[in-house]
């Protein structure tokens, strides 16, 4: 029986950091459950081509802007499900068995929770909040990484093809058709160390509201640049 998860990272000059992302992934490729890596990538000009030539995985090139490449990433995967991690995401040990069962028991989508690469008030309160949002709204971000059947992918229209807020657009169309699963995805918080943390939730949360309101995300991708 071939392994049923294909994995799918966008990537942008990622290929200092991704290091970390790849290796949570080893375990799921020696219990087969993970029967490709790819990279979505939308144009880099770094080694993310020999990392992938060395790993077996595949580079899908498309424009650059995540909702584009996610969208071509997905669409080329072969497996029966797809996990959409990011490149600067690790899943806590107990990810394989979690997904494993999870995919061999149910057909709703499902994502993880949310931790950063830092302790502290800041970084336990602004997880919480966000795992409260997702919970309470089904309304995880990408960085909480995604596992949905091709079948359910398709039949929900899949990505948009927009800059920002991909996540939240898909989000939207899975409602009371995704879950939370008890892994965590620890991500880097290097914006919110750039940033403040409070100073980059509140930035955030002023982005979703701005969707929600109509603006539209090519907008709102420049003012997440700046």
């Amino acid at each position: 029986m071939p392994a049923p998860i294909s994995v799918v990272i966008p990537t942008f000059n990622a290929a200092d950091g991704i290091g970390p992302t790849l290796a949570c992934l080893y375990d799921g490729m020696g219990k087969s459950l993970i029967c490709e890596v790819i990279f979505a990538d939308g144009g880099s000009t770094d080694d993310i081509g020999i990392i992938a030539k060395k790993l077996g995985a595949t580079v899908i090139t498309s424009p650059k802007g995540r909702g584009n490449q996610l969208r071509a990433g997905v669409d080329a995967a072969k497996g029966k499900w797809v996990l959409i991690i990011h490149a600067d995401t690790i899943l806590s040990p107990n990810w394989v068995d979690e997904m494993g069962d999870h995919i061999n028991n149910h057909t709703k989508a499902a994502y993880c929770k949310l931790g950063f690469d830092h302790t502290g008030f800041a970084p336990k309160i602004i997880a919480g909040m966000a795992n409260l949002r997702s919970r309470i709204f089904d309304l995880p971000y990408g960085d909480q990484t995604l596992l949905i059947s091709k079948a359910l992918y398709q039949k929900s229209g899949g990505y948009s093809d927009i800059p920002l807020m991909e996540d939240v657009a898909l989000a939207r169309k899975l409602r009371g058709q995704i879950t939370a699963l008890p892994i965590v995805a620890t991500t880097r918080a290097d914006r919110y160390i750039k940033d403040g943390w409070f100073t980059r939730s509140r930035k955030n949360l002023g982005i979703l509201l701005m969707y929600f309101a109509g603006t539209p995300p090519e907008k709102l991708a420049e003012r997440y640049r700046r």
